[in-house]
């Protein structure tokens, strides 16, 4: 039997309805390892972020997650549901740190349908949605909007 993978991997146009809700799953713990790969790709060497004994000492006494690693992911859960057939990501916005993230914290994420309507040009359509990002206490660490361009459904 022929199986195309493609077919499991995000959505067309028409299969976005405004008010649904997406939980991604599996969550993520992000370790130590993450956090300091991630500050040394991006070259964010603020101590709160790689200084243990800075942040020890800090209002927070240990080392916060960088806020744009726990977007990634939080962005990255969404793609099966969300954006994996997507033809262009248009816009990021209204990205909000509601809580702080810490090392051994597992985040999870949630995507409502914000908008969606048809583009210009024929065969595609943008959808604007809303990702949450929770811990496992259960507490929004992060809230972002995001706007995709994705094809509409072959016929």
């Amino acid at each position: 039997m022929d199986y195309d993978f493609r077919d499991r991997f995000g959505r067309y146009y028409e299969q976005f309805e405004i008010g649904d809700t997406y939980k991604h799953w599996p969550g993520k713990t992000i370790n130590e390892g993450d956090n300091e790969l991630f500050c040394l790709l991006t070259m964010n060497h603020m101590p709160m972020h790689i200084d243990k004994h800075y942040a020890e000492q800090s209002q927070h006494k240990q080392r916060l997650v960088v806020g744009l690693l726990v977007l990634s992911i939080g962005v990255g859960m969404s793609v099966v549901e969300v954006s994996g057939k997507a033809i262009a990501a248009l816009e990021y916005e209204e990205v909000k740190h509601l809580k702080p993230t810490w090392i051994g914290d597992t985040i999870y994420a949630r995507t409502t349908v914000l908008e969606k309507r048809l583009s210009s040009k024929g065969g595609r359509g943008i959808i604007r949605v809303e990702t949450i990002v929770s811990n496992q206490r259960g507490e929004d660490v992060l809230t972002l909007k995001r706007a995709v361009l994705v094809p509409t459904a072959p016929k």
